[in-house]
């Protein structure tokens, strides 16, 4: 990306939120500073190593910090100088760091100055070439000259209500990858690659949601044109930092290529943070050897589609399935989720807590009310303000809950949903279906070490924190069975992110990627077998004939498993 003379004008009006960014604590500016084994690995990966010619490359570090790159790039860059005997005056052109932070900037420069002072550099020299490679600028905003041979490092991870509001909209406008919920590491890759010449190579470790998730369909848009994903290093877990991080880290190598020989990924999990293993790892991952730990995928990047990386023998098999069975909303299934109001603490309640008319309230099914793979109903109501055509309830027909609304006005007109429409304003943010309640259907909570799908006969709504499928063709109790089995865990863990403690998000996104068989395809006895299993809640018995429909050998069924 290309920043224009009239780009830079348009962030003057951002100058003071970039200034009060540079004076955030490392906390608040997602500075999270990185263990010197890994950095190490990372400028292997790329190629910046003491044996070959830095001398005539040019090495980017877009996010600095206190100097953790930094100073094992001037180290290595030093010593490729001096065994080519090249003064240390003349290296000025081969490192840009960049860095938004005031006190940062100041530490990185004393720690650089140090080491070449340790190399003999002068003081003069030293100042010169401190001027030359560090500055402190917002990345994203600053102009930097193309072609640099390697970017590395460690982005920002800062959420967007953490930015102010001036500079996320300039972010905003100016990388087409800043969508939907990204974070702000999300357009410093798209801008790093941007600055690459033609072979350079980016090592990143950083999150790794952008590689599944919706909000990064448009990055690896990107990185599918033009480049090239060498590897990835799943760090879940690993202490690749000096502090612990919520975000789920990887480190990802991407090359800038029009054309590649081969369309290989090469993946590690979770590898140990010690020098002597991470240097092993290397040639295994830049395809020069092999190793147990390390594996090979091709085609991982296709478009905008999610990278999966974590566990290619499941993704044969997934692969599989997919060739023979279709997608679960093309076997007559639905997947959709619970109502939400926008204001929960008036619009859900017991019955007594919601005096109203009968017909302006249904009883709702939470998470809480999920017990041991069973509903345990807590006697708990949402307000229905729709009728069956989607038109909202006249309030003057229903006193009583009219007389409630008006109770509660200010709060319920204050959602945005309200101010948007005021005529509307007593609307739930979500419609409610009122013959969804007497649907049979199955309930899945998001966050889950495995699958937990629970039946509900007809008896309730769910509420937003459910995700629910109804079916017009398959048996609703034989569904539950195919959905508890090892074939649907693999589909969700296959796709889905992982939260804490390896646990999986049961998302309806994750969820309409399962493949199932056509209802017509199943036995009579294998649909009996299936709906009794779900009743019994014998897995064993889920597991086995879902096996049998999936058409899945030992082995297959191994890998799944």
């Amino acid at each position: 990306m290309q920043l224009t003379m009239t780009s830079l004008i348009d962030q003057s009006a951002s100058v003071d939120a970039v200034s009060l960014l540079g004076h955030m604590d490392r906390d608040a500016r997602g500075a999270v500073y990185t263990r010197s084994e890994v950095v190490e690995f990372i400028l292997d990966l790329v190629g910046y190593c003491e044996g070959e010619d830095l001398v005539g490359s040019r090495i980017l570090e877009p996010s600095c910090g206190s100097g953790d790159f930094l100073q094992v790039i001037v180290e290595r860059l030093l010593n490729s100088a001096k065994k080519r005997s090249v003064g240390i005056e003349q290296l000025g052109s081969c490192i840009r760091a960049v860095d938004i932070g005031d006190l940062a900037i100041v530490e990185t420069r004393q720690r650089v100055a140090e080491i070449l002072k340790s190399h003999g550099a002068s003081a003069k020299t030293i100042e010169s070439l401190l001027d030359q490679w560090i500055v402190q600028a917002d990345f994203l905003l600053s102009p930097i000259a193309h072609g640099f041979t390697h970017v590395v490092g460690n982005p920002p991870y800062i959420r967007q209500e953490a930015l102010p509001k001036e500079l996320l909209e300039l972010y905003r406008k100016t990388y087409s990858t800043m969508y939907d919920r990204a974070d702000i590491y999300v357009p410093f890759i798209e801008r790093s690659l941007s600055l690459l010449s033609e072979g350079g190579k980016l090592g990143f470790i950083c999150s790794d949601r952008w590689m599944k998730n919706r909000y990064g369909g448009p990055l690896r848009e990107l990185v599918s044109n033009g480049h090239h994903l060498e590897c990835h290093v799943d760090m879940t877990g690993c202490p690749a930092f000096d502090s612990e991080v919520i975000a789920y880290p990887a480190v990802t190598i991407i090359s800038k290529t029009t054309a590649h020989a081969e369309n290989v990924t090469r993946s590690c999990y979770r590898p140990k943070i010690e020098k002597s293993h991470l240097t092993k790892l290397v040639p295994a991952l830049l395809g020069k050897k092999t190793h147990q730990d390390v594996h090979e995928a091709v085609d991982v990047v296709q478009s905008s589609e999610p990278w999966l990386l974590d566990n290619f023998k499941r993704l044969n098999v997934i692969r599989k399935i997919e060739q023979k069975f279709g997608l679960l909303e093309a076997q007559g299934c639905k997947v959709g989720i619970g109502v939400a109001t926008g204001v929960d603490k008036v619009y859900i309640g017991t019955d007594d807590q919601l005096p109203v008319e009968p017909e302006a309230k249904l009883p709702l099914v939470t998470t809480k009310d999920l017990k041991d793979g069973e509903i345990s109903w807590q006697g708990r109501y949402v307000l229905n303000p729709f009728q069956d055509d989607g038109a909202l309830l006249e309030l003057d027909k229903y006193p009583k809950f009219a007389s409630y609304l008006s109770e509660h006005e200010e709060r319920i007109r204050a959602r945005n949903v309200a101010k948007k429409n005021p005529q509307k304003w007593y609307r739930t943010i979500d419609r409610i279906y009122p013959s969804l309640l007497k649907q049979p259907k199955l309930l899945i909570p998001d966050i889950k070490g495995s699958a937990n799908v629970v039946y509900d006969k007809g008896d309730y709504y769910p509420h937003h924190n459910l995700y629910f499928i109804t079916s017009t063709e398959w048996d609703i109790r034989a569904l539950q069975a195919v959905l508890l089995s090892k074939v649907a865990h693999a589909f969700v863990a296959t796709y889905s992110l992982k939260m804490r403690g390896d646990c999986l998000r049961f998302q309806a996104q994750y969820l309409r990627r399962i493949r199932l068989p056509s209802w017509d395809a199943i036995s009579i006895e294998d649909r009996e077998g299936l709906r009794l299993a779900a009743e019994s809640k014998d897995q064993d018995a889920c597991d086995r004939i879902t096996k049998s429909i999936y058409q899945l050998s030992d082995k297959d069924w191994a890998t799944l498993a």
